[in-house]
């Protein structure tokens, strides 16, 4: 079957249909079957497809009608004005995509609103790691998962990578503020524009002939794929904060995955795929994330320009060797080498002896036991990260995407 062909079936019977083409992969292309059960999702329940052949059967079609009749131009126009989640889609929308997003902007009939009361009181005590581990352990997870990798490469977003990156740290911030699903916040409206892009994204890049020639797959952003990103996200995060033996109450931290749990599903990810527990994000985590982690040479560009981030900061502590030094620590040896990340030999030991009694003294259960430099560091450090991936240091606006990237 022709990538055409593959096109045409999902576009004409949804998820349902796509899946009968998995019959018709090659032995190269064979991985192990999906077998994490939707018993274990918010849904409790689902039709048992393997997310790797489900996309966005609401918004690819809708997207690809936009991009081909030329109205993408006037519709990002009209909707750079829209900014707030309670506020009136603009005039001038065409019908057909005013009815999906005022579908889509709803929230789920599970959405609990005092457990996103919590949340913001956990993002609020917690927000200066937050903001190093969405940058250095979650964004450059993103580098060395390869689908993700030549996803972001090779579409339009490719050929700007700092205004890609901003788009990007938007939703960090977004999720993590106040009023995030709230009337007067932007979480909504942030994820429903990110995802039209990510349908615009499946209708471009297989028309792109760099991504043809490097990708393993015929349509990019499944349901799996969207998936592994989010565990690089919210479930990386709190297993590094596991680690790092940071004192969680368990209503803060079930609030923080439901705030996460939401976010997935405006996004569009359906519900039998977003975990119901940590346990169960951990345990699908296993199958569709670790085992999928590889260098490629998208990557390690990307690797190399987030990284070049913190040399922009006027006056900091933050320089490429220390940024690629605490990669390496919260990612491991085996990532930083394929991210061909040298060692720091300053950094690397007072990381590696340092930060765990530096946390746990910040936390209040432990004298910090090394010079106060050290620990002034550590925390200068955290604070500048943070302002790096979690600013809203200017207006950022998400729009649809009308090529891919040029060269």
């Amino acid at each position: 079957m022709d990538k055409l062909n593959r096109r045409n079936v999902l576009r004409a019977g949804g998820a349902l249909g796509a899946i009968g083409a998995l019959s018709l992969a090659t032995p190269a292309q064979a991985r192990p079957l999906w077998t994490w059960s939707a018993r274990g999702s918010v849904a409790g329940t689902g039709a048992g497809l393997d997310p790797r052949w489900v996309w966005d059967e609401e918004a690819d079609p809708l997207v690809a009608s936009l991009l081909d009749r030329g109205d993408v131009p006037k519709v990002n126009e009209l909707l750079r004005t829209w900014t707030k989640n309670s506020q009136p889609l603009p005039d001038g929308l065409p019908t057909d995509l005013r009815d999906f997003m005022e579908h889509a902007r709803r929230m789920p009939s599970w959405a609990d609103q005092e457990k996103l009361a919590t949340a913001v009181e956990f993002n609020e005590k917690r927000g200066l790691y937050l903001g190093v581990l969405y940058g250095l352990a979650s964004g450059m997870m993103s580098t060395v998962i390869p689908k993700e990798a030549r996803a972001v490469y090779y579409s339009q977003g490719g050929a700007d990578m700092k205004d890609r990156i901003s788009k990007t740290a938007k939703l960090g911030y977004d999720i993590g503020s106040r009023n995030a699903y709230e009337p007067d916040g932007e979480m909504i409206v942030t994820c429903v524009k990110t995802r039209l892009v990510h349908a615009a994204v499946r209708h471009l890049l297989p028309q792109s002939q760099y991504w043809q020639g490097a990708a393993d797959e015929e349509i990019p952003i499944s349901q799996a794929d969207m998936m592994v990103t989010w565990h690089s996200l919210p479930t990386t995060v709190m297993q590094k904060l596991t680690a790092w033996e940071v004192p969680i109450p368990d209503a803060e931290s079930e609030a923080f995955l439901h705030s996460w749990q939401l976010g997935a599903h405006m996004l569009g990810i359906k519900d039998e795929y977003i975990p119901a527990s940590w346990s169960e994000a951990n345990s699908q985590a296993k199958q569709v994330l670790d085992p999928i982690l590889a260098p490629t040479p998208e990557g390690i560009k990307l690797a190399d320009i987030l990284l070049s981030l913190g040399a922009e900061v006027d006056g900091g502590i933050l320089s490429k060797p220390i940024l690629g030094s605490f990669t390496r620590f919260m990612l491991g040896d085996e990532i930083a080498g394929w991210l061909q990340i040298p060692r720091e030999p300053l950094w690397d030991t007072l990381l590696n002896t340092f930060w765990g009694p530096f946390i746990l003294a910040r936390e209040g259960l432990l004298p910090f036991p090394g010079a106060k430099e050290t620990y002034w560091l550590f925390e200068e450090f955290i604070r500048q990260a943070a302002l790096i991936y979690l600013s809203e240091a200017r207006p950022i606006s998400i729009e649809i995407p009308q090529t891919n990237r040029p060269s």
